[in-house]
Formats: C-alpha cells, sequence, structure tokens
C-alpha cells in the first residue's frame, strides 16, 4: 500500500480525467485522502493555504470515476440469490465479492436477486442494505428482478414463484416487505448509515402484468428506480410504464421482444418519437387484458415446440437470455392494430403532457415540466438540428457488452439511437473471477460447465450457462463495437448508471465533494490500480 500524505492532500497529475460528456481532458486531480473525497482544487488551496503533499505522475494514463455495476447475480463463488439461513455466511459473501471485484475497475455495484420462494424477499432484501468497508467496493442497496415477470420471458426466473401485482403497490409490499420499500430517506435512517451514505433500490418488472402498471408511480415516489423487464410490452404499455415513472430498461434486447417496424415494443423507447408530443397525436390505452393473454399464449404454444439440449437435463440459463425463443411480436399484434386504433382517445393531448395511470385504471393527464414552445396545430418547428421535444423523457437502458448476448451491431445501433441513456452492466453469475481458467468446471448439483473464454456452457450441452465478463472488459468492448471513444465508454459504465440512480453527485464522477472512488485505466482500458475513499485498494503487479 501506498504511504499517506502528510497533509493528507493528493495530487494526480499528468493524467487524463474522463468528463461528464465522455471527453478525456489532460488535468490534475486533488482528493483528500483522509475523508475520502475529490476536491475543488483552487479553493482548497485558497481556504487551506497548502499545496498536496504527495504528487502522483500517472505517466499520461486515465484516471476515471470507479466503475458501477447495477446489475450483478454474485461472483467470486457467491450468489446473492442464495440464502441458506446464516446470516453472517451471506455477509461474508457479500463482503467476499466486495472484496475481490475491485480488481474489475468496480467500486460501487448493487447486487441483484432473481425471482425467489416469495417468503425469502424480507429477509434478503433487509441483509442487502447498503454496506461499506475499507479497500473493499460499496454494496449500494438492492435489485430486485422479480416476481413479477411475464412467463413468457422468464429467463432462468422459476415459474412457480412468478406473481401477478393484484393489488396493485400492496402487493410488492406484502412480498418485498414493508420496511425495505419505505420512503428512501426513511430505508436509509433505518438502516444505521451515516447521512453520506447513498442507497439503492431498484426493481425490474413487466408493466403488462395485472397491477404492476398501478404501482409504478408510487415505487418511483419513494426512491426505487422500476425498470422494464422480462416482458412482452407493447409500445404504448411500454410508453406509459416510461409516462408513469419506469427509469429503466433491463438488460436491452433480452428477455424481450425483438425490433418490429409495426410495434418496435420496449426496444421502441429508445427511439421514441416526438410525434408522441405533438398535438395532432393522441395516446394509446394500453392493450386489454384479453390481448395481452392472447400474446402471452401464442408465445407458450411456441415454447412448447423448443428442443431440450440434453435429455434429463434441466437448462440453467443466464438470466437475461429467453427462455422460450420468440420472433418479433408482429402477427399477433397485427390483428389487433384495428383494436388499438378504436381504442384512441377522442381528445388530443396537449403539448408535452403525460399520462398517469389512476388507482380506478382510467387515464389522465398530468403536464410535465417544461420551457418549450407549444406548436400550434399543424405547425412544424423551423429550426435546423433540432429535435422536437418529447412528452417524457426516454428511459436509461443497460447493454451487457460481452459479444454473446447482444451482437456487436445491435450495440452499436441502440447506441447511436440514445447514446445518453446507455449502462453497461454484467448481469455476471457466482462463478463471475477474471482468473479463473478456461476448461471444466465444477458448478451444482452434480453438474459441471465448460468455460470458453467468456462463454459458458453446461457439460455436454450448447446451453449458456450465464455471464462472467466483467465491467472494464464490456467497457473496452463498448469502445470496440460502437467506435466511440474510450471516454465515453467510460461514461457509460461511470456517470450514466450514477445519474440514473441520482446519485451523480457522489458517484460515477470528478465533480468536487464526491467519494474518491477511483480506478486508474491504461490508454487500452486496462485496470491499473483501483481507488476506494481516497486510498489504493488493489493494483495491478507489475
Amino acid at each position: 500500500m501506498a504511504s499517506e500524505s502528510p497533509n493528507g492532500l493528493i495530487c494526480f497529475t499528468n493524467c487524463l480525467l474522463p468528463q461528464e460528456d465522455g471527453s478525456l481532458v489532460q488535468k490534475d486531480l486533488w482528493i483528500d485522502e483522509r475523508r475520502g473525497v475529490i476536491l475543488d482544487a483552487q479553493r482548497t488551496f485558497f481556504l487551506r493555504k497548502e499545496r498536496p503533499d504527495k504528487i502522483i505522475d500517472l505517466g499520461g494514463n486515465i484516471l476515471s470515476p470507479g466503475f458501477i455495476d447495477i446489475q450483478i447475480n454474485g461472483g467470486y463463488g457467491f450468489d446473492f440469490s442464495v440464502y441458506d439461513g446464516d446470516d453472517q455466511i451471506y455477509r461474508d459473501g457479500m463482503k467476499l465479492v466486495a472484496e475481490k471485484i475491485i480488481e474489475t475497475g468496480v467500486t460501487a455495484l448493487v447486487p441483484t436477486i432473481i425471482t425467489q420462494e416469495k417468503s425469502l424477499y424480507p429477509k434478503l432484501l433487509h441483509l442487502l442494505r447498503p454496506y461499506s468497508a475499507p479497500n473493499s467496493a460499496h454494496l449500494l442497496g438492492w435489485h430486485a428482478e422479480g416476481p413479477f415477470l411475464d412467463l413468457a420471458k422468464r429467463g432462468a426466473h422459476a415459474p412457480p414463484f412468478l406473481l401477478p401485482a393484484t393489488q396493485g403497490f400492496k402487493s410488492f409490499e406484502d412480498i418485498y416487505g414493508l420496511p425495505n420499500l419505505a420512503d428512501a430517506e426513511d430505508w436509509l435512517m433505518a438502516g444505521s448509515v451515516d447521512e453520506q451514505s447513498v442507497g439503492v433500490r431498484i426493481v425490474t418488472a413487466a408493466p403488462e402484468i395485472e397491477g404492476v402498471m398501478h404501482a409504478v408511480g408510487e415505487l418511483s415516489k419513494r426512491g426505487v428506480v422500476f425498470s422494464i423487464g422480462h416482458s412482452i410490452a407493447t409500445t404504448d404499455v411500454a410508453t406509459m410504464a416510461v409516462q408513469n415513472g419506469a427509469r429503466l430498461i433491463t438488460h436491452l434486447f433480452n428477455a424481450m421482444p425483438q425490433l418490429h417496424h409495426r410495434d418496435p415494443s420496449i426496444i421502441g423507447l429508445l427511439g421514441a418519437s416526438p410525434h408522441l408530443s405533438s398535438p395532432l397525436y393522441s395516446a394509446f390505452s394500453p392493450f386489454p387484458t384479453s390481448t395481452v393473454n392472447a400474446l402471452r399464449a401464442t408465445i407458450h404454444a411456441a415454447s412448447v415446440t423448443r428442443k431440450v439440449s440434453s435429455p434429463g437435463i434441466v437448462p440453467h440459463t443466464s438470466e437475461a437470455f429467453d427462455d422460450t425463443e420468440t420472433p418479433p411480436q408482429s402477427p399477433m399484434l397485427l390483428a389487433t392494430q384495428s383494436i388499438s386504433q378504436s381504442r384512441l382517445h377522442t381528445q388530443t393531448r396537449p403539448h408535452l403532457q403525460s399520462l398517469s395511470l389512476a388507482s380506478s385504471g382510467s387515464i389522465s393527464p398530468l403536464p410535465l415540466n417544461s420551457e418549450s414552445r407549444q406548436l400550434s396545430r399543424g405547425e412544424l418547428h423551423l429550426d435546423k438540428g433540432f429535435v422536437a421535444d418529447l412528452a417524457f423523457e426516454r428511459p436509461f437502458y443497460e447493454m451487457i457488452v460481452d459479444g454473446i448476448h447482444s451482437h456487436p451491431n445491435s450495440v452499436r445501433l441502440a447506441y447511436s439511437a440514445y447514446p445518453e441513456g446507455c449502462i453497461l452492466i454484467t448481469d455476471a453469475m457466482k462463478i463471475l473471477d477474471p482468473n479463473l481458467r478456461d476448461g471444466i468446471h465444477e458448478w451444482r448439483d452434480g453438474q459441471r460447465f465448460v468455460k470458453e473464454g467468456d462463454k459458458l456452457y453446461l457439460e455436454g450441452t450448447t446451453t449458456l450457462a450465464g455471464s462472467v465478463v466483467t465491467l472494464d472488459k464490456c467497457v473496452r468492448n463498448f469502445s470496440r463495437f460502437t467506435g466511440c471513444s474510450l471516454g465515453e465508454a467510460i461514461k457509460c459504465a461511470t456517470f450514466n448508471p450514477a445519474k440514473c440512480l441520482k446519485i451523480e453527485n457522489k458517484k460515477g464522477t470528478l465533480r468536487a465533494g464526491a467519494d474518491a472512488d477511483l480506478v486508474v485505466l491504461d490508454r487500452g482500458g486496462n485496470v491499473m490500480s483501483t481507488w476506494i475513499k481516497g486510498k489504493v485498494a488493489w493494483s495491478r503487479k507489475a
């Protein structure tokens, strides 16, 4: 470990600093290693009349905010979704992941649990309160993926545990536990954390499932990030979820209908048309329950014919992959176009208005804050390069950029459509370990897996067993796949996830006052060292 600075001030020099716009700027960075925060160099000098006693020359390399992984199922042999009845063993597993993962440049993560037997949720979510330890990544809270998911897009989620939210938000409270869904401030205070701590809660659910849409607004109001995922939602239903407060899309392209030009489904949110804001456009109501049920039945019927990869073995796929093979949702939805058209509201909606689903299921307009000028009927804007405002903010979206879950062309297509919303995740399983050699390894239930680079297969099959890609590799892949700069790729693993979680003043940024959680990268994007709260916690051996 490096020696401490006598006055607590450290200056990193001869380095490139990623900016919030994705650029890289040659500039010094000052930190206070005693308080573990980033400093405003000019203000610190004039107030304290001191210069840093310790200067670190980074040799032209990159000094980035630490990476943030908002969807990770486990690593280094520990699975966040597995609880054996011993709280201490579970906490030890959390600690192990937090200590080890810093070698990949991750300084903060949101542990993710997949669909469970409902009695386990209150216990697991209580254990997954924000946690920090010296020289370890920060565990920011929890990401509950399920149980309010669509059976047709369940992935590896166990069908017997999937549930509807028949009582709206109360169903979420009943499953997750009332204390775990308290207002953000009350939830944090109940966890014995200091006022500087940040806490994150994410829920992935399918908005077309009974009662889920009614809960979106209340979850958002309590500081929970609602993410659309494992869903067959039409574009209209997905749009309504966003208008009600949904802020994120879970692992884009995976566990959702694929892009179709007549109904681009959830993916279509990235290219949401300004026409939705036009006074001439009338918003769709959601498809009737009978329509969604018919679509679900169609997909389920197709899944029955799916071949099991090996007799007697239940495929263990990545939860991000579709457990059923489904085409773009075109034939069935085209047959219902007349239904959706007939359900258009008769009154046109004012410019820049949103829709809110009331508890009765009716739809009422809610104005959004905007200073944009309202165009009169039939008028088009005349400013070159200006795109008309939308009636809602497009959601952030996650991508697993391992070259397996999504083709490089798909990655580039999504990023080109909406770069500001892109968030890189690993969605990694318990076998995540960059030091794990290729070959055959023991897994669970007497089964073994074969590791080939970033690919994992069940032995004797071609069934993918999940993701083992690290977030630093996702950053490098992303730059290669999209052609964007390394600085822009870094933004998708730092500032964008922090902004989505509304913690960008503390994490994912080099702003003065933010936590000095840093990663030093060479110009190829490889991790050289990781700093936690102003102190070096891991460095690559020469």
